[in-house]
């Protein structure tokens, strides 16, 4: 059974819209909300897999919270508006499904139906956000949940054996919250002729071949969602599938990605500590570290790895971060060398590529 919000400021609009997901089979509506305000409480209170969003809203509008959605907690969102003419741009603000309102005259059958194909035809979306899902309602019990929901070191997924000469450039990146905005903006300012990037943002499963696609069509670099064995290209980025560690190797044609389905490190798989550590163990001193905005300390670990061992390391600054919790905690470790502001970002990643700065 997959769990809806239902967002519209108007009572008996919410009631239509619930009565007729209430009606499909494996769908329910477990709450409602009257503006974006209240639908922030209600998710962060009942975690469901799937939103409804109206575009007219009171205090605050349907795009700007759905925009405001994906940068700080992603996940499937259907707009029902009345507002057709906006049907294509909200997919570019994140929505996976558009449903108009019902017209004057218009039976409600044919507004039930639309609905119903709508939600039906996310289901292979929903079943795979919801796989990996955690369940903050479940208490946890049983052994082995505990140990899942323990803190994983990352010399539990991936030994440290850093390369202590440098290789072929590589530049890797981490981010968390707020990263999906500020890492379109840092990639609408490179250039396509880049060593290969590498990046892990915390994203839910499902969503990121989306998010690759969306820094595709953002930037001058190639950018893919990464699968297993790709050989790393000048030029290219290379995004971390959710739920899977993204890592590299060495071989023949120089590296390649190798993804591990493995338990979670600092609480995150994919771990921005796993991709660092495999960096510095195969490029050593010849990579660069970049650690965006996010909450928590993933990264930050093997960040001072790569700072210890000769990798160039930068942090994003407090000013232009979502949540300052990533990079303040690398900071703290003495694992970066310099401290940047959004906008820079890609000016220092294009200047460590043609060897301005180490």
């Amino acid at each position: 059974m997959y769990t809806v919000l239902v967002i519209d400021d108007s009572a008996s609009m919410r009631r239509i819209i619930k009565d007729m997901i209430n009606g499909i089979d494996e769908f329910e509506v477990i709450a409602e909300a009257v503006d974006a305000y209240d639908a922030r409480e209600k998710i962060k209170e009942y975690e469901p897999d799937l939103v409804t969003i109206d575009i007219n809203m009171p205090k605050m509008n349907g795009v700007t919270f759905l925009r405001n959605l994906m940068r700080l907690h992603p996940m499937p969102a259907v707009v029902i508006s009345g507002e057709s003419v906006r049907g294509n741009d909200i997919f570019d603000d994140g929505a996976v499904g558009f449903i108009s309102k019902p017209e004057s005259g218009e039976p409600m059958s044919s507004f039930a139906a639309r609905i119903k194909e709508n939600l039906l035809n996310l289901t292979f979306l929903l079943k795979r956000y919801t796989q990996k899902k955690p369940n903050p309602m479940k208490t946890v019990t049983s052994a082995k949940a505990k140990e899942i929901d323990r803190k994983i070191h990352p010399d539990e997924v991936i030994p440290s054996f850093p390369a202590r000469l440098g290789g072929s450039k590589v530049i890797a990146i981490g981010s968390s919250t707020g990263g999906v905005e500020s890492l379109l903006r840092v990639f609408n300012g490179l250039t396509n002729d880049l060593p290969p990037i590498l990046i892990t943002q915390h994203i839910p499963y499902g969503f990121s071949k989306s998010f690759a696609d969306r820094l595709n069509n953002s930037s001058k670099l190639t950018v893919h969602e990464a699968t297993d064995g790709m050989i790393l290209e000048k030029g290219h980025a290379y995004l971390a599938p959710g739920n899977m560690h993204l890592t590299i190797e060495k071989c023949s044609a120089g590296y390649r990605t190798k993804l591990l389905d493995t338990v979670k490190v600092s609480h995150h798989r994919p771990s921005v500590d796993v991709l660092f550590r495999s960096v510095n163990n195969v490029v050593g001193s010849g990579a660069m570290a970049v650690m965006m905005t996010g909450m928590g300390d993933d990264g930050s670990i093997a960040m001072k790895e790569l700072h210890d061992n000769g990798a160039y390391t930068i942090a994003q600054n407090e000013e232009s971060c979502v949540v300052f919790g990533m990079p303040a905690k690398a900071i703290q470790k003495g694992a970066v060398k310099d401290i940047v502001h959004l906008n820079d970002i890609a000016q220092y990643i294009i200047d460590f590529s043609k060897g301005k700065i180490r």
